[in-house]
């Protein structure tokens, strides 16, 4: 059976292989470098973003899309242009294979160089894997890819952590995942980057466990730390147990970290970065509730910083743009650049609070978010946003929605979060906005591209392949969708969309249109849905209109 199961195995990935080969023949035909202006990429997660050494640009490769009935994989090259808030697709020959869940390091030398390691490539029924083990270089002052071949480098995976330390580039743990099997790592390579050789490290000491997701930093001596991440392991036959890691070590010889402060709750599925005053930082992710037949995550959007130097967690509040009167009140001395995040470290640790929200999709779905935030600052912290609230400093703060796998970046102190996904039952929602927020400043989140729910496209798997083979990359769920819309205002009758009147509570506004979005609940979810459910929804949906028009 063993053999059988090696044979099966060893076919599959040689059917993986024959069809990268017909990816990358394709790629062949390129012969020169074109570089267009394009709207902004489409919907994807677990691709890689990374800032420019030398310009105000942001670098995004590779991620891939699932629309319910098909796995895209991606090795496109976007270019954003932070000054100009505009995107470029650059074509270069031979690039590296379509993949996802590599890791992509940036070093200074010779007018920027991303690195790129490992990674998975998917087969459209997400079913088979195929795991990298090449290392790929872009050098980006020619725009020219190089595969790097050096032996004695780690085996193919993917989850893995890859940090640039002192010419040296660092690979952490990550896993390799089969049809019928996987293994998860905890070993250590050095690749180094003015011999191009690769070494095996034996740090001294207990080491993390196996796991893939987790946190990687640099310390300014040249260390590294780890924080969390995730492994699963089989109990009995069918049935795997997933593990929250939320243990922190160092090395270069291994010793395990007990921080203070405020501590991330547990979760997987975070996106890291490194921010300014030697702080790593973490953002979103989901906690995965387990049970036997289903899986439910609760899904984040908070900010904790780690500071490297002090060992000390302590979360990323929003202080709210300050009001000129607010600047005066305070003196210069509260304008100082970085004194909002030694304020917040300052707070003592709070319990915390978790706040519960009902977003709606366009086919009626009732999303549950649940944000698990800290409690309240000090008494004095609290009484200066209420004299905030009365000058008219905080309005509704814009934040972006609870994600798992987004792409980060930090540039000039500025954190830039792209893409990601959420789940609503079993269906996945894949994002392809951008926000940034000032990491010195703390006051708010500015949406640089929004994301256009018409863009969110989910066949169920009852539908036919055909439509499936028509769909190219994460496109083409449009028009299928503003249909459907149509359709329900329809069946709804003639009744336009009810508008918010100026200075309209919510509550008035509920009452006066709760039966046109009973209605329109009540067509997008069929005949057979329970009218309490019906009712939930409705509200839901007008809840959320309601929000957006004010």
């Amino acid at each position: 059976m063993e053999r059988k199961v090696s044979r099966r195995a060893k076919k599959e990935e040689e059917d993986l292989e024959a069809l990268i080969a017909e990816f990358q023949n394709l790629d062949a035909k390129k012969t020169q470098v074109i570089e267009s202006s394009c709207p902004p990429p489409s919907p994807r997660l677990n691709g890689s973003l990374s800032a420019h050494p030398e310009k105000d640009e942001l670098i995004l490769f590779g991620g891939e899309y699932f629309n319910g009935q098909k796995t895209y994989l991606y090795n496109e090259l976007y270019v954003y242009n932070i000054r100009k808030n505009s995107w470029s697709k650059v074509e270069i020959p031979n690039p590296p294979p379509r993949r996802c869940a590599h890791q992509a390091a940036v070093v200074p030398t010779a007018g920027g160089q991303l690195w790129v390691f490992g990674g998975e490539f998917a087969s459209p029924n997400g079913e088979q894997f195929y795991h990298y083990k090449d290392l790929w270089v872009l050098h980006l002052a020619t725009k020219t890819w190089e595969q790097i071949k050096a032996s004695g480098g780690p085996s193919g995976r993917s989850g893995h952590r890859m940090v640039a330390c002192k010419r040296q580039l660092i690979i952490f743990g990550g896993f390799h995942e089969s049809a019928r099997d996987y293994i998860y790592y905890n070993d250590v390579y050095a690749f180094n980057l003015d011999s191009f050789t690769w070494s095996k490290l034996a740090p001294s000491g207990i080491g993390p466990a196996p796991r893939s997701g987790c946190q990687m930093a640099t310390t300014p001596e040249g260390g590294i730390i780890i924080y969390g991440g995730y492994s699963k392991q089989r109990i009995k036959k069918d049935v795997d147990k997933g593990t929250l890691h939320t243990d922190m070590f160092h090395k270069w010889a291994w010793s395990r970290l007990n921080p203070s402060g405020v501590k991330p709750t547990p979760r997987s599925g975070f996106s890291i970065a490194i921010g300014p005053n030697n702080r790593s930082l973490l953002f979103g992710g989901v906690h995965d509730e387990e049970e036997e037949e289903s899986i439910e995550g609760d899904f984040f959007n908070d900010i904790y910083f780690y500071d490297i130097g002090k060992n000390r967690w302590f979360p990323g509040q929003l202080k709210g743009p300050k009001s000129e009167k607010r600047k005066r009140r305070r003196g210069r001395q509260g304008e100082a650049e970085g004194a909002g995040d030694e304020e917040m470290e300052k707070q003592p640790p709070q319990g915390p609070v978790e706040i519960v929200k009902e977003v709606v999709a366009e086919d009626g779905t009732v999303m549950t978010i649940k944000q698990v935030i800290s409690g309240p600052a000090e008494e004095k912290e609290r009484s200066e946003s209420e004299e905030d609230e009365e000058d008219g400093a905080l309005g509704q703060q814009v934040e972006p929605c609870p994600r798992s796998n987004a792409m980060l970046a930090v540039k000039h102190g500025v954190l830039y979060v792209y893409g990601g996904m959420f789940e609503v039952g079993d269906r996945q929602f894949t994002l392809s906005d951008l926000y940034s927020i000032d990491l010195h400043k703390m006051e708010e989140w500015k949406v640089l591209v929004e994301m256009d729910p018409k863009a969110q496209e989910w066949l169920e798997e009852s539908e036919s392949d055909e439509e499936e083979d028509d769909m190219e990359g994460a496109e083409g769920g449009e028009e299928e969708e503003e249909s459907s819309e149509e359709e329900s205002e329809d069946e709804g009758g003639e009744e336009q969309h009810p508008s918010v009147q100026p200075d309209e509570k919510h509550a008035d506004y509920l009452s006066r249109t709760e039966q046109y979005w009973i209605k329109l609940a009540r067509s997008n979810m069929g005949p057979d849905a329970k009218e309490k459910k019906v009712v939930k929804v409705a509200h839901a949906m007008a809840k959320t209109f309601y929000e957006d028009s004010v």
